[in-house]
């Protein structure tokens, strides 16, 4: 299929194929009306850019929750399974699911990065329907702190070493 292009704030022109395009049917919570997006950034960076194709001023962070918190075990409501869920004769197969982890990375202090364990985006990559769920474990913080305090003094140290902080 041909590629699409979309001017981003953050990438510049990205481009892009339907085969990519991730669809979120009811949206994403505070961007209700944005039902079509990609992931754009570096493959190997551990976060990645969940980029609206309809404003290219919208783009939000997320990573694997493996890299949030190795033991992450989101159970997800059954019917927002359902609702991700298109399998030729409504089997569902756990290995069509993929999740993914929103974080917020504060402009001046990265190192104060948190991740929502609590609410993951729930990906089936077969027919590339999306949704960010609300997780049955309780004990998932929204604001997860990602790094350490010990990692956090290290970075925000050497960020003002370096010039990082005016």
């Amino acid at each position: 299929m041909s590629n699409k292009i979309i001017k981003t704030e953050r990438f510049g022109e990205v481009s892009y194929t339907q085969e990519e395009v991730l669809f979120f049917p009811r949206g994403i919570p505070a961007f209700e009306d944005k039902h079509e997006w990609i992931l754009a950034g570096s493959d190997d960076s551990a976060i990645r850019w969940l980029q609206s194709i309809d404003d290219g001023a919208l783009a939000l962070p997320v990573t694997s929750p493996d890299a949030i918190q190795s033991d992450y075990n989101a159970r997800i409501p059954e019917d927002e399974l359902n609702l991700v869920n298109e399998s030729e004769g409504g089997t569902f197969n756990p290995a069509e699911l993929a999740l993914l982890i929103v974080v917020s990375i504060p402009d001046n202090a990265p190192w104060n990065m948190t991740a929502n364990l609590r609410a993951p985006i729930l990906i089936n990559i077969k027919t590339r329907k999306a949704v960010q769920v609300i997780a049955l474990n309780e004990e998932y913080p929204v604001r997860h702190t990602v790094f350490s305090e010990e990692i956090r003094e290290k970075l925000k140290a050497s960020a003002m070493t370096n010039g990082g902080e005016n």
